[in-house]
């Protein structure tokens, strides 16, 4: 809609965990470096943990892509409200294995089966659990157990937990401790710093093909205070920001349409008093006209496939 106005070839804010766009800070590389590490040397247990939005699953996509050129095979469970039988049957699915039976014992024994061969074809396993702070106690048990599967020196099954903060909490309840005693890796996001949010807007737009700064250093000092550097916020107002001035023909993204996108998204800040000249029609009225044509107002936890970190 914007892009061409804009002279763009891509929407640089779009709400799917992108690898692409991926922004490499201090703390990205650490955080890549660890979930590489643990998968490449089989470590077992590996716990990607960070506030909503700031970027685990674009961060868990960006690691599992950087073994392209190896051989690897993923099963990525994105919605872990599931039963034990569902979560065995998920997994077997996932990798590609038609289950011969529904029983738990049937599954498992499937599951080593194939878990041999492909380590005997030097293929290395990996299931990636999204949202994981959602694990009910019995189904921690049982992944846990996954890690049974294993030669006399490595193990067969790399298991990825990736969740919010209470997956850490979760993880300190005495009755998991065996769990936590087996993570090897603990990786962490976090939100950005008014410099790094700078950055990381120009990145992606410099990504989608802007020769032209897009938002003056005002629009981009209150897309910092509103997101408070949460990467997906961040997204989500600069796409509307964008909208907006695509609506006014304006060329830049100014301080005023980004107020006028906070206050019609229900953002609050503290640092500075939104002006009336935003809470006006300007920047609020095109973007809602627009946003309800295009069917671009998402909510701003909402997501695909029901998953509330990215």
């Amino acid at each position: 809609m914007y892009n061409n106005y804009f002279k763009l070839h891509t929407s640089p804010f779009g709400t799917s965990p992108d690898p692409r766009f991926l922004y490499m800070m201090p703390h990205t590389r650490e955080a890549l470096a660890c979930l590489e590490y643990g998968i490449s040397a089989r470590k077992g247990f590996t716990v990607l943990t960070g506030e909503v939005g700031t970027g685990k699953t674009t961060l868990l996509k960006r690691a599992l892509a950087s073994f392209s050129g190896r051989r690897i095979a993923t099963s990525f469970v994105f919605n872990p409200r599931l039963e034990v039988l569902d979560f065995l049957e998920f997994v077997l699915t996932d990798f590609g294995i038609v289950p011969t039976t529904r029983t738990k014992s049937g599954m498992l024994l499937q599951l080593n089966r194939w878990l041999i061969e492909r380590f005997r074809m030097e293929e290395t396993c990996v299931v990636v659990v999204d949202e994981a702070q959602n694990l009910s106690w019995e189904l921690l048990e049982e992944i846990r157990l996954l890690t049974n599967l294993e030669t006399s020196s490595e193990k067969l099954l790399q298991i990825v937990l990736s969740g919010q903060p209470e997956l850490e909490e979760k993880l300190r309840h005495p009755s998991v401790r065996q769990l936590r005693q087996r993570v090897a890796l603990w990786c962490r996001t976090q939100a950005l710093t008014e410099k790094q949010t700078i950055a990381y807007v120009g990145e992606r737009l410099r990504l989608a093909g802007a020769t032209t700064q897009i938002f003056t250093p005002e629009a981009l000092e209150r897309v910092h205070r509103y997101s408070r550097g949460i990467p997906r916020i961040i997204n989500l107002l600069c796409e509307h920001s964008l909208i907006v001035a695509y609506v006014e023909q304006v060329q830049q993204v100014t301080g005023e349409i980004v107020d006028g996108v906070a206050v019609e998204l229900e953002l609050e800040t503290q640092p500075f008093l939104i002006s009336s000249t935003a809470m006006g029609s300007r920047g609020v009225e095109p973007l809602r006209a627009q946003a309800e044509m295009s069917g671009l107002m998402t909510a701003l936890d909402g997501d695909p496939k029901g998953r509330q970190d990215r």
